[in-house]
């Protein structure tokens, strides 16, 4: 005794099951690539623990030494940063003391302040962080000078720490 099934098609010739696995498969693959799409946006926004870092960073170097934020930095000899002036350091080592004779030993006094529009990634065990920060400086001869600088940072985490591996700071040409 032979069972005779009904297999239905439809005028496209598919089994409407399939269509209907298909419809769900193609729903549940749009509302995936939104909730990604919106993760990602939400990801490049203002991250709190990348605000306060960032916050804590400029804080230290407001001191006005280099000790404050070296804790920041990693410790590693083949690691570039990019400053104002010179155009490079590699490392730490070179960069503390560059920095110090360039922008530090002629102050009397300096604030760094990180921008509102700070937007960080983060990739597993690497973000990057872009914000506009104002530099003032007031000099032991008395001059004050004010900057405006992009910021990048490059960051790794170590351990229970994200730090710096990579970072390039740059002020505007005039006239932009």
């Amino acid at each position: 005794m032979a069972i005779e099934r009904n297999y239905s098609l439809d005028r496209s010739g598919r089994h409407p099951r399939v269509r209907l696995l298909l419809c769900v498969a193609l729903t549940l693959g749009i509302v995936l690539l939104t909730f990604v799409a919106a993760r990602a946006q939400q990801q490049g926004k203002a991250d709190p623990a990348f605000r306060k870092l960032i916050d804590d960073y400029c804080a230290a170097w407001s001191t006005g030494n280099t000790d404050a934020p070296a804790k920041f930095y990693a410790q590693d000899d083949n690691v570039i940063f990019y400053d104002v002036t010179p155009f490079s350091y590699h490392g730490w080592k070179e960069y503390a003391p560059g920095v110090h004779k360039a922008l530090l030993d002629g102050a009397a006094e300096i604030k760094l302040t990180a921008g509102d529009d700070l937007r960080a990634t983060r990739r597993g065990s690497v973000a990057w962080t872009v914000v506009p920060m104002h530099f003032s400086e007031k000099t032991k001869d008395g001059k004050v000078i004010e900057a405006d600088l992009r910021y990048t940072g490059i960051w790794e985490k170590r351990g229970s720490d994200w730090l710096l591996v990579h970072e390039h700071v740059s002020v505007p040409m005039a006239g932009n």
